[in-house]
Order: structure tokens, then sequence, then C-alpha cells
């Protein structure tokens, strides 16, 4: 079994971390201060975790947050003169919260016991997981009305970039509900996260095929 250890946790309701992607973040709240202070003297690591939807209204306290998130890394701080802090975080690696640890001393933010959890991919799946890769390609293009244009989105527009790092950048960077990208984050191997990746984009094609014909309906 892992071993456990111990994170920082940044419960957020609009932002989903993934390992390779980097996200600005402006902290301003004191008990967050104090966590990126704690961090950037220590191992600057923070876990980002997503709040659920039913805690959203709760944000300003301890609301409940998803089991599985993801470690980031500070590449980058600034210090401004009343405290805040504007920093940007590498995500590393997916974790699960094992158990949250109870408050101490002068902590303000919340600590958890985390086990790490591996991103599997079997080097069998990657046939599997080009085709995904590809159909990915197309389902954006399609959504974004590129297929269509005079520089159309391919694969070789991406060939330099890894099948891991690919699938996490497009899952942060598309516009997505926090629900839809903790469930992407959720998935246990890359295979899969590309599988959920399709499922959605996949979905969100259809909707913009219906409301071009109800549209072009409308016109006539």
């Amino acid at each position: 079994m892992p071993e456990s250890e111990t994170l920082s946790l940044f419960p957020l309701s609009n932002v989903v971390l993934f390992p390779g992607v980097q996200t600005p973040l402006h902290i301003f709240e004191p008990r967050y201060r104090q966590m990126t202070e704690h961090a950037l003297a220590g191992s600057g690591k923070i876990g980002m975790v997503a709040v659920r939807p039913e805690g959203v209204e709760a944000i300003a306290g301890d609301p409940p947050v998803f089991e599985v998130g993801c470690e980031g890394r500070i590449t980058d701080a600034k210090h401004l003169p009343d405290g805040r802090f504007d920093i940007l975080l590498l995500g590393t690696q997916r974790f699960r919260i094992l158990r949250e640890s109870a408050p101490e001393g002068g902590r303000l933010y919340r600590v958890a016991e985390i086990e790490r959890l591996e991103d599997a991919f079997d080097a069998a799946a990657r046939p599997r997981v080009l085709a995904l890769r590809h159909r990915a390609i197309e389902l954006v293009a399609e959504i974004a009305g590129a297929a269509r244009s005079s520089s159309p989105l391919t694969p070789d527009l991406f060939r330099e970039v890894d099948d891991v790092t690919f699938v996490n950048a497009l899952s942060n960077a598309l516009s997505f509900a926090s629900t839809e990208k903790q469930g992407l984050l959720e998935a246990a191997s890359i295979p899969e996260r590309y599988e959920r990746l399709i499922s959605i984009l996949g979905f969100q094609a259809v909707e913009r095929s219906h409301l071009a014909r109800s549209t072009s309906d409308a016109i006539h």
C-alpha cells in the first residue's frame, strides 16, 4: 500500500488543476496567505481540491471537497505590499484525501493526509490513445468551427506534445463545468481520461449542431 503524506489543501469552486498544467492564482484570504507563506518556506507544494457543488455557498468556511485533487508546485510568486500573493502553480501529481488533520497551533488552513495517484498508461494502449487524440482534435475543430477555416486544426499541429500533456492541457483549457473537469481528473488512467474527454466533446458537438440547425430553421 502506498505511503501516505500530509499536504495543505486549497479548496476552490472554479479551478481544477491537472498534472503538467500551470495556472495563475491570486491569494488574498488570510488563511491562504499563511498557507502560501508556509509553502514557500518549505516544499513549495499545495494541494488543489475542488469544492463540491453543494458546498459552494460555504466556500468562506470549510466546504466539502472532492477526495481527488492535484498537487501543485509554486514556480513563481510575487508577494504584494498588502500581504496578498500572485503565484503560478504547476500541477505535479494527482492525490486522494485519506483524512483531514485536526486544527493545531496557529494554522489557519486545512491539511490532509493523502496518497499519491499514478496516471496509468500502458504502452499497449498507445494506438487506442492516438485514435482518441485525433478524434478529440476533430471534435474541438468542429465545435470551434475551425474545420471550415483557412487554418484547420490537425493532429500535426500538436505532434510535439506528448499524449499525457495533451489530454491534461485540453481538459484544463476548454470551457467545461468544474464538475466535468473533476470527472476528467478522477479518471484512473490516461486512456480513460481521453475517453471521458471525447464523451464531453461529443455531447457539446451535438448541442452545437442542434443549435445551428435551429437557428437556420428560424431564419428560413
